[in-house]
């Protein structure tokens, strides 16, 4: 069994606020105005801070037609915010209007290399970003400076624009991350070469039963979190641990990106059409003696054997899982979790590693039954068309205010930029 949800139907929506957060992440991310402002505000130093640092050249280089370019990315955050608080709260289009064309088809439609390189300089977007979110954080902060309006309810406009801003900024820094990879070779020599190693054995079983997935209707909550649902589980076992470098390097050893049959079909499309093809996760290199070593954001290092592998998409988790069930005796059986897998374990506080790297689920993004979106039903609607896959837990790089069980995160399939790894679960034991 790969315990796949065998039912989905809603359950009604309780008060109070989802336990795993705190248990998980951190400090319970429901807060009084004044702390979300206040996360706002960081956010926006944090977004202003990453541009700043950057040759101008180098923020409007689109090094991923996806992405676009850095500058692009920081902008469209302040177009995001001036267009709900001033153009859809307070009925001004003014400055939306004029940069409309720029920014209205969201952060998922990244434009070309044309518009990237048709934006003002890093230092005049910077300087125009302050002026208008410091009049943004004014106005939300101060009663009666915006009118009465449903999305200003509970902070939901807010939560919104914080989260959208701190998912920009994994963008941005994932921009920064192939900029970073397009540097000539630094001639890095490995200290300690990384050893290839079997996966674990560590599992923890779950047994067949109903589970609640989803937000409880917090003001935080994502639309994709929502409503929150009743989903029945088969037994399964997960692994308690994201898979590592060491358990990848020996899927590389064993033939991994040649074997043909560990792939399905549209992974071995991605792998055969890839220029180079691919061979090692993105930002894996090897220097003289051929030892695996990571180019990351700040420079190269030594691969940690029980880090979290990262940066493959969902083709190549696939591939490992099914090199892994080939393996047989333990590890017959294993597959890619679902999402539902992963955050019912994650709730329970079942399994370690959360929050290390963004985990790759088997199942495409779908909305909840009877699914609402928020704001409006347009980027919505683009989301659920794209074909997306979808990851849950977060990164080294994800802000505190994502980092929760029920938060979903989406990517294209074949996105390996997204600081992803995966984990890994199995058919019920003989017990179970």
């Amino acid at each position: 069994s790969s315990g796949l949800p065998a039912l989905t139907v809603p359950v009604p929506t309780p008060s109070g606020q989802d336990g795993l957060t705190t248990h998980f992440y951190g400090k319970d991310p429901t807060m009084p105005n004044t702390e979300i402002l206040a996360a706002l505000s960081g956010i926006h130093e944090l977004l202003r801070e990453l541009l700043r640092g950057v040759p101008a050249a180098d923020a409007a280089a689109p090094y991923d037609p996806r992405l676009g370019c850095l500058s692009w990315q920081f902008a469209q955050t302040v177009y995001r915010e001036t267009y709900w608080l001033r153009e859809v709260v307070a009925g001004d289009a003014d400055l939306t209007a004029r940069v409309r064309h720029l920014f209205a088809a969201g952060p998922a439609s990244a434009p070309d290399a044309a518009v990237c390189g048709g934006l003002p300089p890093s230092a005049h977007l910077i300087d125009w970003a302050g002026e208008i979110q410091a009049e943004h954080l004014r106005r939300l902060a101060t009663p009666g400076a915006l009118p009465a309006h449903p999305l200003l309810v509970d902070d939901r406009l807010a939560w919104y624009l914080l989260q959208e801003n701190a998912r920009a900024y994994e963008r941005m820094l994932a921009l920064l991350w192939l900029r970073a990879l397009t540097r000539p070779g630094d001639h890095y020599q490995v200290e300690i070469p990384l050893a290839p190693r079997l996966p674990a054995l560590d599992r923890v079983e779950v047994k067949q039963g109903h589970y609640r997935i989803g937000s409880r209707g917090e003001p935080h909550a994502d639309d994709l979190e929502l409503p929150p649902q009743a989903v029945e589980l088969a037994s399964f076992r997960i692994s308690t641990r994201p898979v590592s470098n060491a358990e990848y390097l020996a899927f590389i050893r064993d033939g991994g990106y040649q074997r043909r049959e560990l792939w399905e079909a549209d992974g071995l499309a991605w792998l055969e059409a890839a220029a180079p093809r691919p061979a090692a996760p993105l930002g894996w290199r090897q220097d003289a003696r051929g030892c695996w070593y990571e180019r990351h954001l700040n420079g190269s290092a030594d691969l940690l054997t029980d880090q979290p592998v990262n940066g493959i998409n969902r083709y190549e988790a696939r591939a490992f899982a099914a090199w892994t069930a080939s393996l047989g005796g333990d590890h017959a059986g294993a597959v890619v979790q679902h999402e539902y897998q992963w955050e019912v374990a994650a709730r329970a506080g079942l399994i370690d590693g959360a929050g290390r790297v963004w985990e790759w689920c088997a199942n495409p993004l779908h909305p909840y039954p009877e699914f609402v979106p928020f704001p409006d039903s347009q980027t919505a609607d683009d989301v659920f068309s794209r074909g997306d896959g979808v990851l849950r837990g977060a990164s080294l790089h994800t802000q505190r205010c994502l980092r929760r069980a029920s938060y979903r995160s989406a990517a294209a399939p074949d996105s390996r930029w997204g600081f992803a790894g995966t984990r890994l679960v199995y058919p019920p034991g003989s017990g179970l």
